[in-house]
Order: C-alpha cells, then sequence, then structure tokens
C-alpha cells in the first residue's frame, strides 16, 4: 500500500514537473485562442448560408462568372436574333457546340407599319428560342437589346414610335429577360457602322493594337450602307464639322485598353433595296436599263411603289451604270472637303486603318448569288472588278434565262440582279472611291476560337451591354 502511494506521488511529481517544464509553450498557444475567442464571442453572428456561399466563392469554380447578352437586329428585310455568352475576360464562350445562336424571319418590324402588336408579336419564335439557349437562372438578369435600322428609320409619321412601344411592352410582359426602355430604339445609322467595326475587329483579335493593326468595315444593308475604320488622332483632329445637328464623323472608343479614333458614317437612302427605289427614280419611260429582259412589274419599297420593267431592248450594263452614278449623286454635289467620297461626305482621310478591308452583307450575298464567290465560304478575297465582270454576264442574260443560270437567286430577286451587281460596284468605285484591282474581303463569318461567328453589328452591342452594369 505504501509502495502505491509512493508510486502515485512520483507520478503526480512527474506530470508537475512536466507542466512546469512546458508552461512557456502551453501559454504561447493558448492565449491567441483565447483571444480570437473572445473576438468571435463579441463580433455579430454570420450565419450558415453565408458561410457556404463564402467557402464556394473561394474555393469552388464560378458558374455565375459567365454573362449573356441576347440582342434583336431588326433590318428593313427581316428580324435576327443572336444570343453570346462571355466569360470575365470578355471573350466567347460555347453554348453548346456554337458561340452564338442565331435565328433569323422575315418579313421586318417594318412590314407591320399599321400594325404594331402584330410587329411585336413576330418575334414570338425568336424569343423563345434566344431564352432556351440562356441557363433559367440567368434570365432575369440577362440583358435583351432590340436595334431597328434602316427600315423603321423611313416610316412615316408615328408608325416607328408605336411599332417600338409595342416591342418594349412584348418583352416586358412576355419575355423573361431583362428589358430597359432605352435599350429598344432605333439604331443610328454611325452606330451600327460602330457596332459592326467593333464585332469584326473583335473576332479578328486586333481590339487592344494599334490603328493600324485594325480593318475597315463597310456594310451594305437593305435601307443604308456604312462605312468605319479606324484613322489616326491627327485625321481625326482635322475632321470637319457636320452641320444640321447630325453626329460627329469621329467616334472616341475604348476597347482593351487602347483609345481609338473612329470614322464612321451611315449613308441612309443607299443600301442595296433603297438603292433599287433610287435607280427606278431615274428610268426612261419605256424601262430601265438595270432590269433584266422579259420583266414587267413593280418594286415596293417603304410606301412608294416604283414601276419596274425592262427596256424592249433588254438590261445594259453602261446605261445602268450611269443612272447608278446619278442615284449616288457623285457628280451633283461640291465637296468642300479634302477627301470625300459621294454627296459631299468627308471620307475620313483615308490611311492605315482602311488599307484592309473588309465588306459584310449584301456585298457576299450576291456575290454567292452570282456564282464567283463559293456560298459555303465564311470569308472570300476578291476585287470589286469582279462585281463589274458579274455584271456584264447578269445584264446580258434575259429573265427567263436567268433562272436556270443563277438558281441560287431568290425569283423576287432575278429581275434585279444587273442593277444589284452594277449598282455595288459603282459604290465601291465611284462612290468609295477603291481602285477597282483594290483586293477586298468579302465576309459573312469570321473564324474564332475554330468556330465561325456571324459578323454582324449585335456582337459589337453584346460586348458594349455586357462591359456596362446592368
Amino acid at each position: 500500500m505504501e509502495k502505491m502511494t509512493k508510486r502515485s506521488r512520483q507520478q503526480q511529481d512527474s506530470f508537475s514537473d512536466k507542466i512546469q517544464r512546458w508552461r512557456g509553450v502551453i501559454l504561447l498557444l493558448f492565449v491567441p485562442l483565447l483571444l480570437i475567442s473572445f473576438v468571435l464571442f463579441l463580433g455579430p453572428a454570420r450565419p450558415a448560408s453565408d458561410s457556404i456561399e463564402f467557402y464556394s466563392r473561394k474555393f469552388s469554380p464560378d458558374f455565375t462568372a459567365n454573362k449573356y447578352a441576347v440582342i434583336f437586329d431588326a433590318g428593313s428585310s427581316g428580324s435576327r436574333v443572336h444570343v453570346f455568352c462571355f466569360n470575365q475576360q470578355l471573350d466567347l464562350v460555347p453554348m453548346g457546340k456554337e458561340l452564338e445562336l442565331f435565328r433569323s424571319i422575315k418579313p421586318g418590324l417594318s412590314s407591320y407599319a399599321s400594325d404594331p402588336a402584330g410587329a411585336a408579336n413576330s418575334l414570338s419564335s425568336l424569343l423563345e428560342e434566344a431564352e432556351a439557349a440562356v441557363p433559367k437562372e440567368l434570365r432575369h438578369n440577362t440583358p435583351v437589346r432590340v436595334g431597328a435600322t434602316a427600315g423603321l428609320r423611313q416610316l412615316e409619321g408615328d408608325a416607328s414610335d408605336r411599332i417600338l412601344q409595342a416591342v418594349r411592352d412584348f418583352l416586358k410582359n412576355k419575355g423573361s429577360l431583362k428589358s430597359k426602355s432605352d435599350w429598344v430604339t432605333v439604331l443610328d445609322g454611325n452606330q451600327e457602322g460602330a457596332y459592326q467595326w467593333v464585332t469584326i475587329n473583335y473576332l479578328l483579335g486586333n481590339l487592344g493594337k494599334t490603328y493600324s493593326s485594325t480593318v475597315g468595315v463597310v456594310d451594305l444593308g437593305g435601307g443604308s450602307v456604312q462605312m468605319a475604320y479606324a484613322i489616326s488622332e491627327e485625321d481625326a483632329a482635322k475632321a470637319p464639322r457636320i452641320t444640321g445637328g447630325e453626329d460627329s464623323y469621329v467616334q472616341e472608343m475604348y476597347l482593351k485598353g487602347r483609345k481609338y479614333h473612329l470614322y464612321v458614317h451611315s449613308y441612309l437612302h443607299y443600301g442595296l433595296l433603297a438603292a433599287r427605289a433610287e435607280i427606278l427614280k431615274l428610268k426612261e419611260e419605256s424601262g430601265s436599263p438595270c432590269i433584266l429582259a422579259g420583266y414587267n412589274g413593280s418594286y415596293k419599297y417603304g410606301r412608294e411603289v416604283f414601276k419596274a420593267s425592262a427596256l424592249p431592248s433588254g438590261s445594259s450594263l453602261n446605261k445602268c451604270r450611269d443612272n447608278a452614278i446619278q442615284a449616288l449623286k457623285v457628280n451633283e454635289s461640291t465637296c468642300s472637303h479634302m477627301k470625300c467620297t459621294f454627296g459631299g461626305i468627308w471620307n475620313g482621310g483615308g490611311g492605315d486603318g482602311m488599307k484592309n478591308l473588309f465588306v459584310a452583307s449584301f456585298f457576299f450575298d450576291r456575290a454567292a448569288e452570282a456564282g464567283f464567290v463559293d456560298k459555303n465560304l465564311a470569308v472570300a478575297k476578291v476585287r470589286p472588278a469582279d462585281f463589274n465582270e458579274a455584271a456584264k454576264r447578269a445584264c446580258g442574260t434575259s429573265l427567263e434565262d436567268g433562272r436556270a443560270i443563277y438558281p441560287n437567286v431568290e425569283q423576287e430577286n432575278l429581275p434585279y440582279l444587273c442593277m444589284d451587281l452594277v449598282y455595288q460596284f459603282t459604290l465601291l468605285v465611284d462612290g468609295f472611291g477603291l481602285d477597282p484591282a483594290q483586293e477586298i474581303t468579302l465576309v459573312k463569318k469570321v473564324k474564332y476560337q475554330n468556330s465561325l461567328v456571324e459578323a454582324a453589328w449585335p456582337l459589337g452591342s453584346a460586348i458594349e451591354v455586357v462591359s456596362s452594369p446592368v
């Protein structure tokens, strides 16, 4: 018994000795723990859900970092919807197998001049497909924009305003995406041109580089044609003033950390479909030299209807070209600036930003339909002279023969094929002053990350809206 008591005392003394020996280390560990516990006790409690959210945000992939944008292009010939998805670096990311959802319908909103509700409802199928492409949990914060172009610009009275208001109501009441009143508008022509320039240079990877490394853009729509290219700061300072309250010739844009001076001008009434009307106004009493032989009909643009019939002798390249030059008013306006395009409009001064020119929309379509560009290609290198050569062939063809020779041309466009090709050549050479032998790039889509993306202004609009607080 005594031995056991002595052994216990020895063990107790041994434990006490250990405490004394390690007391410095124990205090060093215990005091900070005590202080931390005290601070947590006095501080506000964090809900458990907040702790989970913080942990997820810090250590788990953020699947909501991507941003979507839905852009409607309400053009004169039809309505199109584009859906894009961007990551935090503003790079496009795939939605399934594609980098973009693109759908289109005909006719355009301007065809519903007296039926605003019908105009808005015409977008239903496009909106449904766009919403389906956006994850449900992100739809409420995904911006939807509607940019109407030349077709609505030319409607009379308050028809355009009533259609736009009907579209705003439609998106608000029947859509699940985030809409704002000022996101549904008639797009200013200069803005359209600027967005197109941003789109193509973004897809080519040019943004952030010097202005001389960018490409110029000519976009031929149905009601208007836009030219845009980056110019030097010195040329921007020389830009003439525009009277009459119009927009400036030069826009400043900050893209990928670089400031650009962008020359942009939109020529209303000089899109391909509008130009037909301008040319038909100049027809001879017996018909137009631009209409294929054998056609006798009418052409409607906006609310106006024009007689469209061929001359007894058929179409003529030279006479049609004279009409196209008159329609462009190349020789009628006195140019008060150093360099002009047509109608007395300043051309931006030229320079490195215009040396590499990409032309889009109807330029590509007609070239493919006329057969000198493969319709399955996304881009093609051509010369303005190629349009003239194609026009020679078309102008020497009758309507009946044209059906077999041009199987890719829609029947409603076939009578105007000579006119369209002559106008496109005249616009490039006499209007914009290009050398007939200058190489230009026809573009429908641009390759981006091993995918093809539509080379249209809505991507530029999407880049702007996802870069801004919404």
